[in-house]
């Protein structure tokens, strides 16, 4: 089957998700998009409420771009230490009814094999290393398609997590731990950040009828993401 790799570097979150929603509307290929080396930013699902999920009084003395994405999920704080792989496939694809647990479940039996990571595992709607979060998930399923974004921490800045509220819904997993307790990096276990991504790659030319582009697609201006 044929699998269209965008391998793209400090494309701004704002862009990439305006460009997920274009690829995963406007176009029938299968799709793993990767990004890293974006600004900081703040991101939110769209149904995601500020004075609920960020410490507004930090914003205000340290400003950084506060952007609600077209998808549900939480509400995560991005920077240049964020590996994002964003999957845009055809249902048809799974060959059975899709439900998030699908698509997760699926997406787990890439990442697992291709990064070889010990404790490895989806933790819920997370994915995990042993008991600690490191990277997390959002998801949209239309009629024909489904989008997968997944944005790993290789590394995160401490203070970065004062921007955060702790959530009023968490998983059962994190157990009441802070940010810092909760999360874990990829860093310790790949030579660079962008080893990630090329095992990943590497490990989808095995399966699939690969094509690698480092070229950004033209994409619409607007759509239902939108900076706050």
């Amino acid at each position: 089957m044929p699998l269209r790799i965008l391998l793209l570097n400090k494309v701004p979150i704002y862009q990439q998700l305006l460009l997920e929603e274009h690829l995963l509307r406007h176009t029938t290929d299968n799709i793993c998009l990767c990004n890293t080396n974006a600004s900081k930013a703040i991101v939110m699902g769209i149904s995601g409420k500020p004075q609920e999920l960020i410490a507004l009084d930090v914003l205000q003395k340290d400003p950084i771009p506060v952007i609600k994405r077209f998808s549900g999920g939480g509400t995560v704080i991005i920077d240049e230490d964020t590996l994002f792989v964003s999957w845009i496939f055809s249902k048809s694809l799974l060959g059975t009814f899709v439900y998030p647990e699908t698509i997760l479940s699926w997406s787990t039996s890439l990442f697992t094999p291709a990064f070889a990571l010990p404790g490895f595992r989806l933790c819920e709607n997370d994915f995990a290393l042993h008991d600690k979060k490191c990277g997390g998930n959002a998801l949209y399923i239309t009629k024909e398609r489904f989008l997968q974004h997944t944005s790993f921490l290789w590394n995160f800045t401490e203070t970065n997590m004062n921007y955060l509220l702790h959530p009023k819904k968490s998983p059962s997993y994190r157990k009441e731990r802070s940010h810092t307790e909760f999360l874990c990096t990829l860093q310790p276990y790949f030579a660079d950040k962008y080893t990630p991504f090329h095992k990943l790659c590497a490990f989808l030319s095995n399966h699939f009828a690969v094509t690698v582009d480092t070229t950004i697609p033209s994409f619409p201006s607007q759509g239902r993401t939108c900076i706050l």
